[in-house]
């Protein structure tokens, strides 16, 4: 099939490149010059494990090219997706679909022929439907066919995730825009993979069900973890023990310092819009939106108690920027909140982190960025290990000893086991570990 794939973000790159993996003929459009010169030449905009390599064999096979130029890709395309940005709007939290209703608009233009526009951005119930009407008022000549194709990507494992999903969500009320999506999707059928049909309401709604319910597990072992600490418990212990009953199940059990990236923080957003624009509320999501803003402080909070109360000129090493490990992705990291509210308890900031150095300059001010881990650490008095890179995970705790000043160490994603740091000289505090208080004493 002709698969046309506007936006070459993260979603767009790698579901883009996916398809090509299984056969289909993709063009990537991008409006961005840079970014498509980029991939032209053999670059990726974005990191994310094996998508180079996987790029470059379908450049090379033939499947897979990129383009600024819409119009001509759409007119021979026999399916097209948006995959363009929806961030959350100044001012109220809705989604942003500005770039949605740009594209579309173009789309509308260039079509020729009856094309199936499937929208995989994460949008606002109704939104497809509103895509519907957009295209037909603006292209009465042709009869329009959408779909909703939602995208469940986690970053950092997105090209496993595409291709061994656990389902497959199309929202589609035509014959046409059905047997459409079938077909694309064919090469998941050897993998026995669910093709969830739906209406467009509904698979657009699955999405932020999702996203928000995943967010509340993260929520509700952190305040776990609260607890745990006020009480001499011990909350990987809890999650465990929660996680081995099949109703619950493990994943997203871990405390830390809150989630972020590009999805939960603006999903949960736009599910509390929509649940109060509709007069259904969503309370839930509401007070978890809530508690992980607040989570952020805390943390920031938790280090300087850690530190005696005091950080003052003093050198805070930071380990991991990054929201979650395995990308370069800096959208809404706790970092972003953390590390400004220890500088305004004057601290100095000297960080690294394997992949989102770059971003992370543009986006706080006042750090020192080291070229290894040990330069961020080397005459330190606080280490922070902020986000779990493997690289991180098995340190030399008597080689970082020797290097710091003082022989603090906040591990904000329970990496260390307290013994095994204090038996290095360190004074711990984890998160909902016994032993930890969270805040100033």
């Amino acid at each position: 099939m002709r698969v046309v794939m506007i936006g070459t973000g993260y979603v767009g790159l790698v579901s883009g490149t996916c398809f090509a993996d299984f056969g289909h003929e993709v063009v990537c459009v991008d409006k961005n010059e840079q970014k498509i010169d980029q991939l032209n030449q053999g670059g990726i905009p974005i990191y994310e494990p094996g998508l180079d390599l996987l790029v470059a064999q379908n450049v090379k096979e033939g499947r897979l090219r990129f383009t600024t130029d819409l119009a001509s890709t759409v007119a021979d395309a026999d399916v097209v997706f948006v995959a363009v940005g929806t961030p959350s709007r100044r001012g109220d939290g809705h989604a942003d679909l500005t770039y949605v209703h740009a594209a579309v608009d173009e789309i509308a233009d260039a079509m020729t022929k009856p094309t199936l526009v499937v929208t995989k951005s994460t949008v606002p119930v109704g939104t497809n439907r509103g895509i519907f009407n957009r295209l037909k008022a603006r292209r009465p000549d042709l009869e329009p066919e959408v779909a909703s194709n939602p995208e469940f990507l986690r970053e950092g494992s997105a090209i496993e995730d595409f291709k061994r999903p656990d389902r497959v969500v199309v929202g589609a009320e035509t014959e046409m825009a059905q047997k459409l999506m079938e077909r694309l999707y064919r090469p998941l059928n050897l993998n026995r993979v669910p093709l969830m049909i739906t209406g467009l309401e509904t698979a657009e709604l699955i999405k932020y069900a999702a996203n928000a319910f995943l967010a509340t597990k993260i929520t509700f072992i952190n305040e776990m973890a609260d607890l745990c600490e006020k009480v001499g418990a011990n909350v990987q212990e809890v999650a465990r023990g929660m996680g081995s009953d099949n109703r619950i199940g493990p994943k997203f059990l871990h405390a830390g310092p809150g989630y972020g990236g590009s999805c939960f923080p603006k999903d949960t957003l736009a599910l509390v819009k929509t649940g109060q624009d509709a007069g259904a509320p969503i309370t839930i999501v509401e007070q978890v939106v809530g508690v992980n803003e607040a989570r952020k402080a805390a943390m920031a909070d938790k280090i300087l108690a850690a530190a005696g109360g005091d950080l003052q000129d003093k050198k805070v090493g930071i380990l991991g920027v990054t929201f979650k490990p395995n990308t370069d992705d800096m959208r809404d990291a706790p970092s972003l909140a953390i590390i400004p509210r220890l500088q305004s308890f004057g601290a100095k900031i000297s960080a690294h982190d394997p992949e989102g150095m770059k971003e992370a300059a543009h986006l706080l001010d006042g750090v020192t960025w080291a070229e290894t881990p040990l330069d961020a650490i080397k005459d330190a008095d606080v280490l922070v290990l902020l986000t779990e890179w493997d690289t991180y995970r098995a340190l030399d705790l008597h080689k970082v000893a020797s290097l710091m000043r003082q022989h603090v160490f906040v591990d904000l994603r329970n990496v260390y086991k307290k013994d095994e740091v204090e038996e290095a000289g360190f004074s711990f505090s984890g998160v909902g570990v016994p032993g930890t208080n969270i805040g100033p004493a």
